[in-house]
């Protein structure tokens, strides 16, 4: 019966300074492969979540890259290389999410979602395929939401960039599958993470989101990081192109 061991494995794992990265990394690092995470600007958060990796006997570093930059997303895959000479999993999971009705919808506002929650994780992308084909085999987790599958109020440039990853994560499946690489996406729903406590903070939301969980609660980090490991792992040697849904049964999609 195959087990759960990424030793001598490598990880990226974008976003990994708090909420859902930084769980995806320290379950990874728990699993035995070595980690590093980008960060956007905190960067004694982010060392403590590389020490707390470290402290599972791998090897660990945070990066700081700003997505929308493509030049910092290059410096931050030849780091990886740099340290630990391999990629076999890439997590794209930075990215950003904001409130503003369509009337509301600046250009500004607009191409910001866009260009670290879209083509941030096409430059990641980019810069990950050409070190995992050379390889031979690879595992690609992006991150998309609940919103990107039944949209979301109010969100709907968030909604419009998830539903993009969706599109993404089947497209470079089939096209990445003879080179060995398998590339899937998870779709969260609700997870306790400092996103998300101010709506979680206030009752009447709370009442509100909670009501559309079947399972009557919110996840938690290491619920979401489970489903990355599954991905990364060897129990999933025969599973590309998916859409896993972790969200409680809020959002029932095939």
């Amino acid at each position: 019966m195959k087990t759960i061991d990424l030793k001598g494995q490598t990880a990226l794992v974008t976003g990994g300074s708090r909420g859902l990265g930084r769980a995806a990394a320290e379950m990874l690092a728990l699993a035995g492969a070595d980690v590093a995470i980008s960060y956007r600007s905190n960067r004694d958060v982010a060392d403590d979540v590389a020490t707390r990796c470290a402290e599972h006997g791998v090897r660990a570093f945070a990066f700081k890259a700003e997505m929308s930059n493509p030049g910092e997303v290059s410096s931050l895959m030849r780091r990886t290389l740099r340290q630990f000479g391999r990629l076999d999993i890439l997590v794209c999971n930075a990215g950003i999410w904001k409130e503003a009705a369509i009337e509301a919808m600046t250009e500004e506002r607009l191409a910001e979602m866009m260009d670290i929650n879209v083509r941030g994780v096409f430059r990641c992308c980019r810069e990950a395929v050409p070190v995992m084909k050379k390889q031979g085999s690879g595992r690609i987790i992006l991150v998309s939401s609940t919103a990107g599958q039944r949209g979301e109020a109010l969100h709907s440039h968030y909604a419009a960039s998830k539903g993009a990853v969706i599109s993404l994560t089947k497209s470079l499946a089939a096209e990445l599958a003879p080179d060995g690489i398998l590339v899937n996406c998870i779709a969260p729903g609700w997870f306790d993470t400092d996103m998300t406590t101010p709506t979680m903070a206030d009752p009447t939301l709370r009442r509100q989101v909670l009501a559309t969980i079947p399972l009557g609660r919110i996840g938690r980090p290491d619920e979401f990081a489970g489903a990355v490991l599954f991905l990364a792992s060897d129990l999933s040697t025969f599973v590309t192109g998916e859409i896993l849904n972790v969200n409680g049964g809020a959002v029932l999609a095939g």
